[in-house]
């Protein structure tokens, strides 16, 4: 192991390095704009509270998509399965039909549930809280399913993973 060096100045690229060795899952939020769906891919996602039930996600101060989910108030957090690192990609663009060839149907609270997905979480906005250069969103579950017993899509080291043994 090397040593740990502290700096006063923390380099994007070393705390980006560092961070990488931190494995998530990998969700998309989504909602409905109207009659167009909306949503972004989204690593930083967490449960956050038991009683009363709440999760968090981080989405970007760039972010386009968050606003006009913010706008809505309701959204689904939909986990991928380990073979959705496609829809995962489509989902990060900027600029194109994010949806176009992805299949979803609406979830309890209208918003798009994307087919394949391991489980749904049907959420609403409570509240916002500045995180630096990304939002702190936590939200209201107000129901939620398992789907599938696949294997999440995992991101570890800017790249996806798969779960050995599955």
């Amino acid at each position: 192991m090397e040593p740990v060096v502290q700096v006063d100045e923390i380099s994007e690229a070393t705390f980006k390095s560092v961070l990488s060795r931190f494995c998530s899952g990998v969700t998309v939020i989504t909602a409905l704009s109207g009659d167009e769906p909306v949503g972004f891919s989204c690593q930083s996602f967490s449960s956050l509270s038991l009683d009363p039930p709440r999760v968090c996600f981080f989405p970007a101060r760039t972010s386009t998509s968050w606003p006009r989910i913010r706008e809505v108030g309701r959204f689904c957090v939909n986990i991928l399965a380990h073979d959705q690192d496609e829809i995962c990609r489509a989902l990060a663009r900027r600029g194109t039909d994010k949806f176009a060839g992805v299949d979803w149907e609406l979830s309890g609270n209208g918003s798009p549930r994307l087919s394949g997905a391991l489980a749904s979480i049907d959420c609403e906005l409570d509240r916002e809280v500045d995180g630096g250069d990304h939002t702190i969103v936590i939200a209201r579950v107000t129901a939620l399913a398992e789907h599938s017993d696949q294997a999440p899509l995992l991101f570890y080291r800017s790249s996806f993973e798969r779960l050995r043994g599955y």
